[in-house]
Formats: structure tokens, sequence, C-alpha cells
């Protein structure tokens, strides 16, 4: 990994991306590892005046950096538990000795539930455990992430009432409410709910996603709609932190992995839709989303991404004007056209995305394609997409993407875009609700 001075100049030039970020010292020693999700924030905050005792010692001692780039924030922490175990590095403190390892622990028992152990002996090795882990605060964000997808219990079954967790839904059903002899349908969900958290602990993602989406079919064709909603909101969770997942050790062999990943992604939607309309260089990729609750604050983001990574200081949001907020195509409308008076200040993009279907590549299609700038739309009922064609009697065809790099690449593009409108939709939403208050 390439060292680098630690000062200012060269963190400034560091990505606002996942990763793990390594300090050494004069003597070129690897004196701490940590991870972030914005790599140039993180290390900047190691040059502000407010830092102060342990850290300020090891501000002091720092003379060089080196960063791994990752894809999510699972890998981050995957790959700095790896990586801290190896070196062992000083001011890792807690994490010098096996002794403070912390583990993820799932009871045995009719209802299992789940909690964190500092080792494994014989009071508890007919248990299962997952980790170690680097330190508490990673368990926590891992156990966090789960249970609002499958929840679970970490409190021993007592009949009766349910517990505080059961009301916000992150303890559903509660073994102390549910009779083994008679809520046989109670006791199922529970069960399923452990074996998925058993299966995403031990890396097999795309087993719980398959499951996942066969439920949710099986409910959609009973017109269970409401359970159907559930299960396609508990894959989208997953989708969204598990995009995509890489063994660790790849990014400790060889750090430019991450570049290597993103320049297969997007290579292969360059020769994807290249069947259909010409394009050589997708080096910056915007893609548009729109976000309103029954046409109420209708709001727009627009995520860019540079060489397959997300570039936060080039993202953009809009507040739609026009009075149709309900209407995504018209607000899609507005939006293209807000988006084509900024090409000098902002940019010009190679390929725009456009979260929907026709409607919505129409929208953009008509102010861009006299730019030759091409537009296309991907569809979320089989992840398709929506391309526009020139010169035939076809207007659009629409082409599912076989799973793979560019799946990857256009789900994080779609999943960014889609984050950010939302959050500012809420952003919105909430100011309303205060002024009413």
């Amino acid at each position: 990994m390439k060292k680098i001075q630690f000062n200012k100049f060269e963190i400034s030039k560091t990505p606002r991306n996942n990763g793990i970020y390594i300090f050494y010292d004069t003597s070129n020693y690897i004196i701490y590892i940590g991870k972030a999700s914005d790599l140039r924030n993180r290390l900047s905050s190691y040059k502000l005046t407010t830092v102060i005792g342990k850290t300020l010692e090891l501000v002091k001692r720092i003379r060089y950096f080196s960063y791994i780039e990752v894809g999510s924030e699972i890998e981050a922490l995957l790959l700095e538990t790896k990586l801290i175990k190896k070196y062992k590095p000083k001011y890792n403190i807690q994490l010098k000795d096996d002794k403070n390892f912390l583990y993820i622990r799932i009871v045995k028992n009719k209802f299992p539930r789940i909690t964190t152990a500092r080792r494994v002996d014989k009071t508890n090795e007919d248990d299962d455990f997952y980790g170690p882990f680097p330190s508490s605060s990673n368990v926590r964000s891992v156990l966090r992430i789960l249970r609002k997808i499958f929840p679970y219990a970490q409190h021993e079954t007592i009949q009766g009432k349910p517990c505080f967790y059961n009301q916000i839904r992150l303890c559903d059903p509660c073994p102390n409410k549910i009779d083994p002899d008679k809520d046989k349908d109670l006791v199922r969900r529970y069960g399923y709910n452990i074996k998925m958290i058993k299966g995403i602990l031990n890396g097999r993602f795309e087993f719980v996603k398959l499951d996942l989406q066969k439920k949710m079919t099986y409910f959609a064709k009973k017109e269970k709609y409401e359970e159907a909603k559930e299960m396609k909101n508990k894959l989208d969770i997953l989708n969204y932190i598990t995009q995509p997942q890489i063994n660790p050790n790849s990014f400790v062999k060889d750090p430019n992995f991450l570049q290597d990943v993103r320049s297969k992604e997007l290579d292969e939607l360059i020769k994807l839709i290249n069947i259909y309309m010409n394009t050589s260089n997708l080096t910056r990729i915007e893609c548009f989303d729109i976000a309103h609750l029954q046409g109420s604050e209708p709001t727009a983001s627009m995520v860019t991404f540079i060489d397959g990574e997300p570039e936060k200081d080039l993202y953009r949001r809009f507040k739609i004007k026009q009075n149709k907020g309900n209407d995504d195509i018209a607000s899609l409308t507005e939006v293209a056209k807000r988006r084509e008076r900024h090409f000098t200040d902002w940019g010009i993009p190679d390929l725009i995305i456009v979260d929907g279907g026709k409607g919505q590549v129409k929208a953009f299609k008509e102010v861009f394609l006299k730019h030759n700038i091409p537009v296309i739309g991907l569809a979320k009922r089989f992840e398709s997409l929506v391309i526009p064609l020139q010169g035939t009697n076809i207007k659009y065809i629409v082409k599912k993407v076989p799973k793979g790099n560019a799946l990857n690449l256009l789900q994080r593009l779609r999943d960014e875009a889609h984050r950010f409108a939302r959050s500012y939709h809420h952003k919105l939403l909430e100011k309303i609700l205060i002024s009413e208050a």
C-alpha cells in the first residue's frame, strides 16, 4: 500500500467513499487502523484543533497514511477486523488481546436470543458464535442493521407481557407473548428470523435474498399485499447494505482491487448498452429519482458517479416547482430542463439513468438526446433497462439486466439516488410538521 505524507493537502485528495485508513509513525510502523464511510471527512477530522487526549497523542506520532477503498460499510468492517487482528496496532488498544474481542452469540433454546460474548468457553460452547469483531461499536452496528430486517429477542423468555422492543417492532414476534402450543405461526415466524440472521452472518446473502424474493412473490399472488410489502422492504434494506460483497482478502492482496472491480462494471455496462446506442465513455454517470408522499413536497435527486464511484460533491437536490406534485413525468420534465441549464457550471454527463420506465425515460430523452447524451431507464420490476431507440419503428426496448458487474453498478446508482431523494423529502416534511405544530 502506498504511504502518503500526513498533511491537509494530501488528505484533501482522498476519496469520499467507504474504506480503511492506516496510520504509520516515523519508523514506518503501523500504529492505528480505522474505517470510515467517508475517508476524506474522517481523515480531515484528525487535523482539527479540537483533537484532545489519546487522539492528540496519536496524531502527534503520525508521519504517513494509506487507505483502501471498499464498496460498503460491511466490507469496511470486515476488512478493519482482519487488518487489526493481523497487525495489532499500538493505538487500537482494545484489540491487543483476543480476550477483548467481541462475538455475536445466538443462545440455543426454544426461542434463540441474540446477545454478545467476550469469549467462547465451556459455559456457552453449545451456542452459535460469529466473529470475533474488532470493537463493541462494530458489533452493535451489525446487530442494529440485522434487527431492522429480522427482529429478534435479546432477553430471556418470560411468558406474559411483551418487552419494550416489541412495541417498536425490533422484537416481533416477542417470545414473551408466544404460546408454543397454540401460536404455531408466531413460532415459525420467529424461527425464520433467526434462520435468516444466521444466513447473513455466515455470508449467505444470496440465499437470504432469494428466500425473501420467493416470499414476496408468494404473498403477492395470494393478494396479501401488506405481507408482500414487508418482504420487499426487508429485501431493499438487505440489498442496500450488501452491495456488492467482496472478500476482504482481495483488498489485502491488492489495494487497487476496488478500482479493478469498478472498471469491470463500467466495461460490462458499456457492452450492454452499446448494442442499442453508441457510447464508449462512461466516466460520469448521473442518476435521477423522484420522491413524494401522495403529491406532497415532491423532490428529486441527482447523484453523480465518477469512474463507478459516488462523487458526493456533485450531488444535487431539486424541490419541484410545478403544481402537479404527484405527476412523476411532469416533475422529471421540470428537473431535466433545470439540469440542462447547468452544463457549464455542473459539467456534462456521459450517461443519464432515470429510475423508472418508458414515461420517465421520455421526459429526459426529449431534453438530452439533442445534446447527444444517452438516456436510459432502470425499471425495478425484473431489474430491466429501458432503452430508447432511434431510426426504427420500435421506440423502446426493455432488456432484463443479467446478474453481474453491470447490474451491481446500476443497482448502486439507483439505490443511492433513491436514498438521496428520500432524505431531502423527509427534511421538507419535517419542516412543515414543525411549523404546523
